[in-house]
């Protein structure tokens, strides 16, 4: 028999679902009312933004998200950008899709930057190697660590809340990554920074978060920045 605090933490979290649910449906809606020319004209400013902040001038090696076809930030001009500044690109990829675990691939250069595969959503994803060995992984150790990492979302608001697609990759992955970084004695964890079309960006609140969601430090629209 459960007790009532079982009951009521069961019906806030079905609470938290039902409300992520809706408010992911709504935000979907109106992305896809948007232009390919107008998604152009907001990405050119916030990667404009994003790569004047200081803590990304600051960076040696950063994670970027590659963008889907349609209804986000498009980050080619950011990943570029990174590739040309001489800083080190990682890249997320799907490894364990049942347990919705991901990790960051090392990327060398701009020709192995376009020869990726498309994978799930469409997007870019790295093959596990790159001429004959191993890529760098964030979570294996293998890289240095992480300074900052540029997320996607569904959504977020003024309180750095962040809606993800619902599969908890980003989650997922910053709860493992910053217990590594404890057990190596790493005080600083990387900075987070979220990419967000103006509609994207909603009142503080409006987002509904769980004990388990990361909050961002700073979000880049195409009006300015979003940080505490």
């Amino acid at each position: 028999m459960l007790c009532r605090f079982e009951i009521h933490t069961r019906t806030m979290a079905s609470t938290l679902r039902t409300q992520k649910v809706a408010l992911r449906k709504a935000m979907r809606g109106l992305l896809a009312t948007l232009s390919t020319d107008e998604i152009q004209a907001q990405s050119h400013q916030i990667a404009r933004t994003l790569l004047a902040l200081p803590e990304f001038q600051q960076s040696k090696n950063i994670s970027c998200f590659l963008s889907m076809p349609a209804g986000e930030v498009d980050t080619s001009a950011v990943v570029s950008a990174i590739i040309a500044s001489g800083k080190n690109l990682y890249v997320p990829k799907t490894t364990d899709k049942e347990q919705g675990i991901m990790d960051f691939f090392r990327i060398f250069g701009e020709e192995d930057l376009r020869a990726l595969p498309r994978g799930l959503w469409g997007i870019r994803e790295p093959d596990p190697e790159y001429m004959g060995q191993q890529r760098p992984t964030a979570l294996s150790g293998s890289s240095e660590p992480l300074d900052l990492i540029v997320m996607p979302g569904v959504a977020f608001d003024r309180s750095l809340s962040r809606l993800g697609y619902g599969k908890g990759y980003y989650d997922r992955f910053l709860a493992s990554y910053s217990a590594m970084l404890q057990g190596r004695q790493q005080q600083l964890r990387p900075r987070l920074v979220a990419v967000a079309l103006r509609e994207q960006i909603l009142e503080a609140g409006q987002v509904p978060v769980g004990e388990t969601d990361w909050r961002v430090d700073v979000i880049v629209g195409p009006d300015g920045i979003v940080e505490s």
